[in-house]
């Protein structure tokens, strides 16, 4: 059906802001094919009045165990409603995008399962979904744009352009996302104070004091992992074993004073505001930003993520600016097709940033005009934590397990994480804005059933929280429950976290403790290893006992080696008395079946 309308609506659910980001710049390529173009935040967009749209591109994430972000709830609730009629969306043509992580189990779901949806009310599909995936190696660009140049392709065909109207070029200017005003003293803007205090959230952190950042390493380990203590006071901030807490990072001074370097065009002491050039468009939270102004060198600390690695629309934007023709001309190269191998070579290999992308290309640069910086550069996005304390024993802190995230590569300088290397290196007393998100991992109930948790290096933290919720608990069906916890870590005396509190417990008879240390012998030992040992004791709880399995750490390889112990487990390989025989497709079937019962639950991170 031809749709005389050109209009676009672009909706997105974003957990971290990598969607939002990726939804923003197909606003901007709308643009370029003359289309009116709206981008929304999908539950701030008033979803009954969806089967009225003609043209939706859809951007979303996953997260956790394959759920949908946070700002898509609302949207997909209505979605699934029993009383939507199949011909709800007859007259939609639309687009899905999925930005996701092949390393987890429900690699982009949430995009596979909101396709699959919008088919069954009747709408009709331009393409398949594009499933973005974090692994590869040009990251989400590698299934992203490709999907870009096809869709854009069917999309001038079905809504042709008018009779003798043409494109603008590749290299059009679209709008600045902001308007900057700038503002001559504190004083020109009156600020108003409310006694309203609404509650704890991304919108409005607490800002907790750091009581404690304790190194938890051996001094001659290779990675610093730091213990850090937060103080709740009287927040009202409450959490549960398996939640998170979200952190706010900031740019450091001298990652600041580069950036200044790089922009001798700013006044860093200039005060500011920002305008929305669209209505739809989202002011930055104004704790970050504040309504009332701030100055150049607020942004750079607390807005501007220039230590990220850029995408191919951050080169095709500043080749907009250059006016050096060698700059332009290799800027250029890079965000060309034949140029993406180069691209990959000079970027995402050795993982340049932003910052050092900047100070190669200084000259084109120093012509981005300040408005154009928010476009250019994407915002700093909060870090999750899982908490590693219990809300039980002690209500009025909260503890997490940093391990600090350095590397080299072919570049001099080692490259730092950014969250990480700034918590590491907080003092004591120092207040950091953050709040509480409901974590994946859902723990039984019935004090009957065993809880096995598999957790090496940090990926033990949400375990020792509900180790401590259960142990330290004064609910006596809390003490009864079997718990059986594998931690893994390289050496006894380097990076064994917690090992006093556990070994106590193993010791009292409260826990169930199995260790590896992978390079204390010849012969590296894993989890897997471990677990494989207990085949027996784990085919027993698994089978008999319907024991729950909780696995957290790192999502390289360990997820599926440990899955690989229990097939093994199940299949009882030593012959064990048991009426039943398990094949490998049995065991198969029940991990399946575990899975969906959420008796084995995983939360890895890359």
């Amino acid at each position: 059906m031809m749709v005389k309308e050109r209009n676009l609506l672009v909706l997105y659910g974003s957990q971290t802001g990598t969607a939002q980001d990726l939804a923003e710049r197909i606003g901007r390529e709308a643009l370029r094919f003359k289309f009116e173009v709206r981008v929304i935040e999908m539950d701030d967009f008033e979803v009954q009045h969806l089967p009225e749209q003609a043209f939706v591109v859809f951007v979303c994430s996953t997260t956790g165990q394959g759920e949908e972000p946070d700002n898509m709830k609302k949207f997909w609730r209505f979605l699934l409603r029993k009383d939507l009629p199949q011909s709800s969306l007859l007259e939609m043509h639309f687009g899905v995008l999925g930005l996701g992580d092949s390393s987890y189990q429900k690699f982009n779901f949430a995009a596979k399962k909101l396709h699959k949806r919008l088919l069954q009310l009747g709408a009709k599909a331009i393409l398949d979904p594009a499933l973005g995936d974090d692994q590869h190696d040009m990251g989400l660009d590698a299934a992203i744009n490709p999907w870009l140049e096809n869709f854009w392709q069917k999309t001038l065909q079905m809504f042709p352009l008018p009779v003798g109207v043409q494109p603008l070029t590749p290299d059009f200017l679209p709008p600045a996302k902001y308007s900057i005003f700038q503002i001559d003293s504190i004083n020109s803007m009156v600020i108003q104070s409310s006694s309203h205090h609404p509650p704890i959230s991304a919108k409005n952190p607490y800002h907790a004091v750091i009581s404690q950042n304790l190194r938890v390493t051996s001094p001659e380990h290779f990675q610093d992992v730091r213990l850090i203590t937060f103080d709740l006071n009287e927040s009202g901030i409450s959490y549960s074993p398996g939640d998170v807490v979200m952190v706010q990072p900031q740019n450091s001074d001298e990652k600041m004073d580069m950036f200044f370097q790089v922009f001798p065009q700013l006044n860093r002491h200039q005060r500011l505001s920002l305008g929305s050039n669209k209505v739809e468009t989202k002011l930055p939270p104004d704790w970050i930003l504040p309504a009332t102004g701030f100055t150049t060198e607020d942004c750079a600390r607390r807005y501007w993520d220039f230590q990220s690695i850029p995408r191919r629309s951050f080169f095709e934007l500043l080749a907009r600016f250059s006016t050096d023709e060698m700059e332009r001309e290799k800027l250029l190269e890079f965000v060309s097709s034949e140029g993406q191998q180069d691209l990959f070579n000079y970027c995402n290999r050795p993982r340049r940033t932003m910052l050092e992308v900047l100070y190669d290309f200084h000259k084109s640069a120093a012509q981005v005009p300040v408005e154009y910086l928010f476009d250019l550069i994407p915002a700093i996005k909060p870090r999750a934590f899982s908490i590693a304390s219990s809300f039980k024993t002690n209500p009025k802190q909260l503890q997490i397990l940093v391990a600090v995230v350095q590397y080299k590569t072919k570049l001099s300088e080692p490259r730092r994480g950014l969250c990480s290397t700034w918590l590491s290196r907080l003092d004591p007393g120092v207040q950091i804005p953050l709040w509480v998100r409901s974590g994946t991992l859902r723990f039984p109930t019935d004090p009957a059933i065993p809880v096995i948790m598999v957790g090496p290096g940090t990926g033990c933290s949400p375990f020792r929280s509900y180790i401590n919720d259960q142990r330290l608990s004064l609910h006596p069906a809390d003490n009864e429950r079997e718990l059986y916890l594998f931690f893994g870590c390289r050496n006894r005396t380097h990076d064994f976290f917690f090992s006093d509190e556990w070994l106590a417990l193993e010791k009292q008879g409260r826990l169930h403790l199995s260790c590896a240390f992978s390079r204390d012998q010849p012969d590296k030992i894993y989890v897997q290893h471990r677990m494989k040992e207990q085949r027996l004791l784990l085919h027993r709880l698994l089978i008999h006992q319907r024991a729950y399995v909780f696995v957290a750490g790192n999502a390289k390889q360990m997820p599926d080696q440990v899955t690989q112990a229990l097939r093994t487990a199940l299949m009882n390989e030593d012959g064990a008395n048991d009426d039943d025989s398990w094949t490998m497709d049995k065991a198969e079937s029940y991990i399946a079946e575990m899975v969906k019962q959420s008796r084995l639950q995983l939360e890895t991170w890359s």
